[in-house]
């Protein structure tokens, strides 16, 4: 019998449990029917379509643990400032887009200027202006959050429907960036940002299809063939994508295999449980499974909502009055985890700072207590600042470490932004990928995009150097804490069997073993024979999915 597809002229990277290497993959009727040399060349016959890798690796398809695909994609409609780095780059988008867009003159929602994707360290601080923002554009409203998603950049107009003011409180779970007086300056952070997103019209069904298909595309361009998107729920400037992603499993454009996280509602308690419930029933479908939960525990560490266990540093050394938020209250936290997970929910934590990593790990460990140990797979993505003495406890609580490997680099955001305010020593305690992997913890691997690139061997190259992958380098800078590295076969592992296992995907994917799903992603090189710096130049050439091409570049 003859194969529909062959890959042959290897190496093969299996991320089986032994790492082996083969030269040649047959593939029928969307599964792997074939692993290893010469003798694959057997199956090939007058149909089969034969990929020649010419040396080039064939990984499993890459999956992403913590991604955003519709809000990336909308920002990639919308006014995108990812490619930017500095204010008058962002300006320049801004003004290019709002001509380019003009109002249509309709209650249509027409005349807000949506998009996003700034960097923090483009701006004193971390926070624009409005005022800044006022000189290209005076009568428009704009509500434009970061890259990270934790702050948003509003102008004047915006602020003024809004009636945000000196007189405005801060919300509970945020904080209005303002002046010496107490006028609000124009940035927003984390809960300050429904102030004003709440004025804003809910895209179209028709303009989230658009988006869900413009981040898949996206995603399957850097070999990403399955992954979890962080939240599926009414968060910041993101509404509820459950429904886009149940019509398209439905009707066949969705091609990636989708967990969905469904957003804990922080202003709620335990009463929004039974809707989380209803949602898992009403939303899966097929390749899209609303099985996990997203907790989002704490905030970030540029603005100084990261939960710490000891207060921040002011920049000279000395402790403030401000250790962060937790968003979830530990008494809430320790009596919902095991409410899901006696439901059969998997909790998708985000924590940054070592007291957010410590509640979730306690929250598990309350869930064990009362549940016994299930198969959860719990995990914790982020995990910037970790304690020493909770390392070892994501092995023994079976919590798997969700790397978001890019961000653990020196760049001005973490020069200017995080390092003067943690202090030591809790300098030394961010991205502890090395530790984690001798202490035995399952590694798996996401991006966070539209919070930063969704190349995963960006993110692989970080992981292994420790410094910025070519072409993402935001200046000349040593290796960000190199005892914490992983090894290449390491990161690409997480990247795939890991990510695959924590989204429970791993029976069927992950791994390129026979009988499992074609996910597969030819590179444009083999990056174990080259040096280690070059890893990030890696690019991906073509991408399968049930041995189907998803994505083929221009010179495959």
């Amino acid at each position: 019998m003859h194969a529909d597809l062959v890959f042959t002229g290897g190496p093969v990277f299996t991320a089986d449990t032994v790492r082996s290497r083969a030269s040649a993959v047959a593939v029928s009727g969307g599964r792997i029917v074939a692993v290893g040399g010469d003798g694959i060349r057997d199956l090939i016959g007058p149909r089969t379509e034969v990929v020649d890798l010419a040396g080039r690796l064939l990984v499993p398809g890459f999956q992403d643990a913590h991604v955003h695909p519709v809000s990336g994609g909308l920002e990639l409609l919308r006014c995108d400032l990812g490619e930017g780095s500095t204010a008058d780059e962002y300006l320049a988008t801004i003004a290019a887009y709002a001509a380019a867009h003009p109002p249509t003159g309709q209650d249509d929602g027409s005349e807000w200027i949506l998009g996003g994707g700034w960097a923090m360290s483009a701006f004193p601080g971390g926070t624009p202006t409005a005022s800044a923002m006022d000189r290209v554009l005076p009568d428009r409203p704009a509500f434009l959050p970061n890259r990270d998603g934790h702050g948003a950049w509003v102008n004047s107009e915006a602020l003024r429907r809004a009636g945000i003011d000196r007189h405005t409180p801060d919300p509970a779970d945020g904080r209005i960036e303002r002046d010496a007086d107490g006028n609000p300056t124009g940035t927003l952070h984390e809960g300050a940002m429904s102030l004003v997103n709440r004025l804003i019209a809910d895209p179209t069904p028709e303009f989230l299809r658009d988006a869900l298909v413009e981040g898949q595309r996206y995603l399957h361009s850097y070999g990403i063939t399955a992954w979890q998107d962080a939240i599926i729920g009414d968060y910041s400037d993101l509404v509820d994508q459950g429904e886009t992603y149940r019509q398209a499993a439905i009707d066949g454009t969705l091609t990636g295999r989708v967990v969905g996280a469904l957003w804990w509602d922080r202003t709620k308690g335990l009463e929004q449980i039974p809707s989380l419930v209803e949602r898992r029933e009403r939303f899966s479908h097929g390749r899209f499974q609303a099985t996990s939960v997203k907790v989002m525990q704490d905030g970030v560490a540029e603005n100084f909502t990261a939960a710490m266990l000891e207060p921040y540093h002011d920049g000279h050394g000395h402790f403030t009055d401000n250790s962060g938020i937790s968003f979830v209250t530990p008494e809430i936290l320790n009596e919902a985890v095991p409410q899901l997970d006696a439901l059969g929910f998997q909790v998708h934590f985000h924590a940054i700072g070592d007291r957010a990593v410590r509640e979730c790990l306690d929250a598990v460990e309350h869930a064990i207590a009362r549940n016994g140990r299930g198969d959860g797979r719990h995990h914790i993505a982020h995990i910037q600042v970790v304690h020493p003495d909770d390392v070892p406890r994501f092995r023994t609580l079976g919590v798997a470490a969700n790397m978001q490997s890019l961000w653990a680099t020196l760049e001005p955001q973490m020069v200017d932004l995080t390092l003067p305010f943690l202090g030591a020593p809790r300098d030394a305690w961010q991205y502890p990928f090395g530790d984690l992997l001798r202490a035995g913890a399952v590694l798996a691997a996401g991006s966070d995009w539209s919070v930063s690139s969704p190349n995963p061997l960006a993110a692989i190259h970080t992981a292994v150097n420790r410094q910025a992958a070519p072409g993402y380098e935001e200046g000349d800078y040593e290796p960000f804490l190199p005892e914490q590295a992983i090894d290449l076969a390491t990161s690409l592992t997480a990247y795939t069997a890991g990510s695959a296992w924590v989204n429970h995907l791993d029976e069927a994917t992950g791994t390129i073993e026979v009988g499992k799903y074609a996910d597969l992603a030819v590179l444009d090189r083999d990056p174990f024979a080259g040096p280690a710096d070059q890893i990030g130049a890696t690019r991906v050439l073509q991408t399968f999915v049930d041995g189907a091409r998803v994505y083929g570049a221009s010179d495959a």
